[in-house]
């Protein structure tokens, strides 16, 4: 029998939460749940054996499974999209999004880009030789950026933030003064920095700006813990160590 773990939840704002996927000290990630009047909106699916802890995590904050009426993946990595085939079966009519240029690799059709390494990056996970990929999933929605999802009360706007994967995406809580920033950006260590293993990271440079110029007070990586104060600044600055 599969013993799931206690949920690690965190409320971020009203209404929406963090959980933490574990996956080792290096490799744990987070996954977003909006709970609306409407449904509940799942940013992310977490590694391919993640469905039940994101079940579990959701019925913590009173709601169901088959509540989920949406589905964004900010990029198609097998962190971040794993579980994404499964849970788009919850329920009937459920809405899978995720950026355009990324929304084939996640279906299946074509393999991902790789990332190129910096020299940093291969000490730190050497063998790197496919893109990790998650099992193939439907995307109903492509986003190509701009778009206001109804997530939040004055909604959620799509920022297209290329660079870490070519369809890679970001959403901000307009309301909630939220930005949620995939892998563009992280925390480590009481740090913000740029995201690493990245198919382009002069692109990711330019949207790790783009992330700023929202002027955010918080903040939710794909890894890391949330910045809850001046997040914007502190994504404006964020480091490289790994160029």
């Amino acid at each position: 029998m599969t013993v799931i773990p206690t949920p690690d939840l965190m409320s971020i704002a009203a209404n929406l939460y963090r959980l933490r996927i574990p996956g080792g000290q290096a490799h744990a990630l987070n996954s977003y749940i909006w709970v609306g009047a409407d449904g509940v909106t799942l940013i992310d699916a977490g590694w391919p054996d993640s469905a039940e802890l994101i079940a579990a995590a959701i019925e913590s904050v009173g709601k169901h499974r088959s509540d989920v009426i949406r589905l964004v993946l900010t990029h198609f990595h097998d962190d971040h999209a794993g579980s994404a085939a499964e849970i788009a079966e919850w329920r009937p009519g459920m809405v899978v999004a995720a950026g355009k240029a990324d929304s084939d690799v996640i279906r299946g059709r074509v393999t991902g880009e790789m990332p190129t390494l910096t020299e940093a990056e291969r000490a730190i996970h050497p063998g790197f030789e496919r893109p990790p990929m998650a099992p193939p999933c439907r995307v109903d929605l492509e986003l190509t950026g701009g778009e206001v999802l109804p997530v939040g009360r004055a909604g959620a706007r799509v920022i297209s933030t290329p660079g870490h994967t070519p369809g890679s995406i970001a959403l901000h809580l307009i309301d909630e003064d939220v930005v949620l920033v995939g892998d563009s950006v992280a925390e480590f260590e009481g740090e913000v920095i740029l995201g690493v293993f990245n198919s382009d990271r002069g692109s990711l440079r330019r949207s790790a700006a783009t992330l700023a110029s929202t002027g955010a007070t918080i903040a939710g990586f794909g890894h890391g813990d949330v910045v809850g104060a001046e997040a914007a600044q502190r994504i404006a600055a964020a480091s490289d160590p790994f160029a």
